[in-house]
């Protein structure tokens, strides 16, 4: 009776644990389950994230492609800003400006392989428009002063210019030196912002210097008696002289001057390109040249 009574009980504990092992058995199997839908669950919420990022990154790259293009377009075009009322140097022959600086800056142009473009505004704007950097460089005729080195660069310069003065025929304005006589009390025509404008400023007083837009501007003011005189650049002196009777230009000059390009300050990168390209052209008979078909 005592072994069938242990023969059950050994029965029953094998049974025990069966049961229990089906069960540990059950609840890893329930844990596999979870563990893998949570592992499923991370691996989409990972791709749907990268493909964000992705595409994120793909916009990022077609933003740059278009940033780089319109750069490059940039880069493809030199800005001239000028004053386009300064014969023989830029003026307009229909509606084209054309003259002694466009000529030397398409030049300079074609060595930097970039197309010129040219911006016609009030000469007081020009160093304006080169600071902003609405204009690469600015060519206009333009002397090196010391006032207008503290807010642009220039170049090597690539021609001379002389300062004259303009009177009436008859009038009692002979020499230059009658302007600084004592006692001497005239109105001097400028136009704004030019080295005319500079130079007439400091010798005779704010008083005495009346400015306009343009040299056309001066000489109708010289012929409606408003002004005693006109200092200008000699070659658009002569041209305005040619153009309007009863003026005369005075065999003593007013000052003697060099041109050159400007460019924003700091722009070492393409102030060096324009003076090698100066350099250039010159070397080569080119600037000579385009002076020579303009100013005989």
């Amino acid at each position: 009776m005592k072994k069938i009574l242990a023969l059950l009980a050994a029965a029953a504990l094998v049974a025990t644990t069966f049961a229990f092992a089906g069960c540990e058995k059950k609840v890893e199997d329930a844990d596999a389950n979870v563990d893998g839908e949570a592992v499923e669950g991370e691996g989409e919420d990972k791709e749907a994230v990268e493909g964000e990022e992705n595409a994120a990154t793909e916009d990022e790259k077609e933003e740059e492609k278009e940033e780089e293009k319109e750069v490059a377009e940039d880069d493809g075009k030199l800005v001239m800003a000028t004053n386009a009322y300064f014969q023989p140097y830029e003026y307009f022959e229909g509606d084209k400006i054309v003259g002694i600086d466009v000529e030397i800056a398409e030049a300079i142009a074609e060595k930097l392989g970039l197309e010129l473009v040219i911006d016609d505004m009030e000469f007081n704007s020009i160093i304006a428009a080169v600071q902003s950097g609405a204009a690469d460089m600015g060519v206009a005729g333009m002397t090196v002063t010391e006032e207008r080195l503290e807010s642009v660069d220039f170049s090597y310069s690539y021609a001379n210019g002389v300062q004259s003065i303009i009177v009436a025929e008859g009038s009692a304005i002979t020499t230059v030196d009658d302007l600084y006589a004592e006692g001497a009390d005239y109105q001097v025509g400028v136009q704004l912002a030019t080295t005319g404008d500079i130079y007439s400023t400091d010798d005779f007083g704010e008083e005495n210097v009346t400015r306009y837009s343009n040299g056309s501007e001066a000489v109708l003011a010289l012929q409606g008696g408003d002004i005693d005189c006109v200092i200008i650049d000699n070659e658009p002196a002569k041209a305005l002289v040619a153009a309007n009777e009863g003026l005369v230009i005075l065999e003593t000059s007013y000052a003697d001057e060099d041109y050159a390009i400007c460019v924003k300050k700091g722009n070492t990168e393409l102030l060096d390109k324009i003076n090698v390209a100066i350099e250039e052209l010159t070397a080569e008979g080119k600037i000579e040249e385009i002076v020579a078909k303009y100013i005989k």
